[in-house]
């Protein structure tokens, strides 16, 4: 059956399966010591190969939650095959009714940790970088679907080599947040990885570090205990900044005998994947590196404007959770900023190197990783090298540009005007404002500054601060390009496609993950309807209970204002 963008309508469970074509485990290497049937669960140090075989850790008597009803459009498939046994088994860990065509396997991948552009070792269990890895992501699936190929990946599906004596389990919190973002993301028209179905289970509990009720604490303080889920997420290729860097270190130290081969497979690979249609297959193998090198460059700096532009914070910016293909991945310890600071981090962990303001450095890190990774395939070609550095040098130049036509488009203006961004960065932090809401407010292109008040977290009794706020805005007022109504409305809507209405809050998020650990999934599903269409402007009930400011009595709250990396 065809819809009407004249997409194959897949219904049936042998429908999807009868796509599946496995370029990553049959193009590259697997790990010559995995045992072949796919029982590959101990913590071990994994010295070569790609991928590791291992059979995802079902979760028992799963229970649907939610799925992606956008991304089930988009892939063509139907909602019937939420009723299909074998496709909850699949998406649940549970592999053992899997027949041919498909082959009944799944992997999971090693990398490497660089944090801020240094490398570590320390979280490697055996002190040598061969631990680090796939701890609880299993790819399961990997398919062309109309065109395109995407892999699907279990997030919480049990033990892997590189579980570093963790359960490789997520629990019913993390899921939920990462199932609502990856989707919020989308449709904030940043690339990211994509969600396609959230299961849970009561009958497997596990317990995490986690914090008292209403607490300040900045580390957990208690262990508690916490329903398993698997989430199901879904992009492209899951290849990371890491793993070039693990194949990168191995190829530098010749830490065995194919290492630079198998770095050369990886980055072929990664070309194939998540560059075919920038990067000619005709190119030398120098050429066709120097080319990835500006394609990435550009997309991660694009990425990192638009993560700013929406107050999103990725948290935990290091080399294993940057996707080499540009686009976002790992919703960790990630937040969207409500009152503005520059310095806002979400993660206790994170330190003001991973904050809000500081993300255009810490790509930046992760470029010269990723940059430092190929280059053992360019040693023997001078110029190339040379021109290779050339573009890593670059990095910041572009950077600086992405940003500053981003601050220009969400301000309204034809040009970047450096003076009128810093007084307002000024401004805003003086004055405590709701990043969403003040821009937001904005693109209506107010005439005063009574209408962004709204967006302020108290109220504003200082004259000298109103005198400044009115001044920033007779100034932007003759920098923007309004001749008349018609003008004015032209660009306010133009403001609103680019400043959103409705952000994922986490203290929202909170609520969901609460009621859903009782058996409530009504605000999940809820919260994926809102923040789906996170531009528009929807009913007056949504407005009023989403459109709003973070509450007093929820600021330093742990696990609201600030979360661990626990999940």
């Amino acid at each position: 059956m065809m819809n009407k963008n004249n997409k194959k309508m897949i219904e049936i469970f042998d429908e999807l399966i009868s796509l599946s074509d496995y370029s990553f485990v049959n193009k590259l290497n697997g790990d010559p010591d995995a045992k072949q049937n796919g029982d590959n669960k101990s913590a071990r140090e994994v010295f070569s190969g790609h991928y590791v075989e291992v059979e995802p850790t079902a979760i028992k008597e799963p229970i649907y939650i939610s799925h992606s009803e956008n991304f089930f459009k988009e892939l063509g498939f139907s909602e019937q095959l939420l009723k299909s046994d074998d496709f909850i088994k699949l998406f649940s860990g549970d592999m053992s009714n899997i027949s041919k065509p498909i082959q009944k396997i799944a992997w999971a991948t090693g990398y490497a940790l660089s944090i801020y552009g240094r490398e570590y070792y320390a979280q490697c269990p055996f002190q040598t970088g061969n631990g680090y890895g796939d701890g609880r992501a299993i790819s399961v699936l990997e398919a062309v679907i109309n065109d395109k190929r995407w892999e699907f990946q279990l997030k919480g599906a049990g033990k892997t080599p590189y579980c570093r004596g963790a359960d490789g389990r997520a629990v019913l919190r993390s899921s939920i947040r990462e199932f609502l973002a990856q989707e919020h993301m989308n449709s904030l028209n940043i690339p990211t990885s994509r969600s396609l179905t959230l299961f849970t289970s009561k009958k497997e509990q596990v317990t995490r570090p986690w914090f008292r009720d209403n607490s300040y604490s900045m580390d957990p303080e208690v262990m508690i205990e916490e329903d398993v889920a698997i989430t199901t997420r879904v992009a492209s290729s899951f290849i990371r900044v890491g793993q070039l860097e693990l194949f990168g270190r191995r190829a530098r130290k010749n830490e065995y005998k194919n290492a630079l081969k198998e770095l050369e497979m990886i980055v072929l690979h990664l070309i194939d994947r998540e560059y075919s249609e920038d990067i000619s297959q005709d190119l030398r193998l120098e050429e066709k590196i120097i080319s990835l090198a500006n394609e990435f460059q550009s997309r991660l700096t694009s990425l990192v404007a638009n993560w700013i532009r929406v107050g999103y914070c990725q948290g935990n910016f290091n080399s294993d959770n940057c996707a080499a293909g540009g686009f976002t991945l790992d919703y960790g310890p990630f937040g969207f900023i409500e009152m503005f600071d520059p310095k806002y981090q979400s993660w206790t962990g994170g330190g003001v190197h991973f904050s809000f303001f500081n993300q255009p450095i810490a790509a930046l890190k992760n470029f010269k990783s990723f940059c430092n990774s190929l280059k053992p395939l360019l040693s023997s070609n001078k110029n190339a090298l040379e021109e290779f550095e050339k573009i890593e040098n670059n990095f910041s130049k572009v950077m600086q540009e992405k940003m500053q036509n981003m601050w220009a488009k969400k301000l309204g203006l034809d040009n970047f005007n450096v003076e009128l961004f810093e007084d307002l960065i000024n401004l805003m932090i003086d004055t405590k404002v709701d990043y969403t809401i003040f821009f937001r407010e904005l693109s209506n292109i107010p005439n005063d500054m009574s209408s962004l008040e709204k967006s302020f977290y108290e109220n504003l009794k200082d004259e000298n601060i109103k005198l400044r706020w009115n001044s920033w805005l007779k100034i932007w007022r003759s920098l923007i390009n309004i001749k008349d109504e018609e003008s004015k409305q032209k660009l306010s809507i133009q403001m609103k496609l680019i400043n959103p209405k409705y952000i994922l809050r986490e203290w929202h998020l909170v609520k969901a993950y609460q009621e859903a650990q009782n058996g409530n999934y009504t605000l999940v599903n809820e919260l994926q309807e809102i923040m789906t269409k996170p531009y528009d402007e929807q009913t007056k009930e949504i407005e009023e209970k989403y459109y709003i400011k973070k509450p007093k009595d929820l600021f330093g709250i742990a696990g609201i204002s600030h979360v661990s990396c626990s999940s």
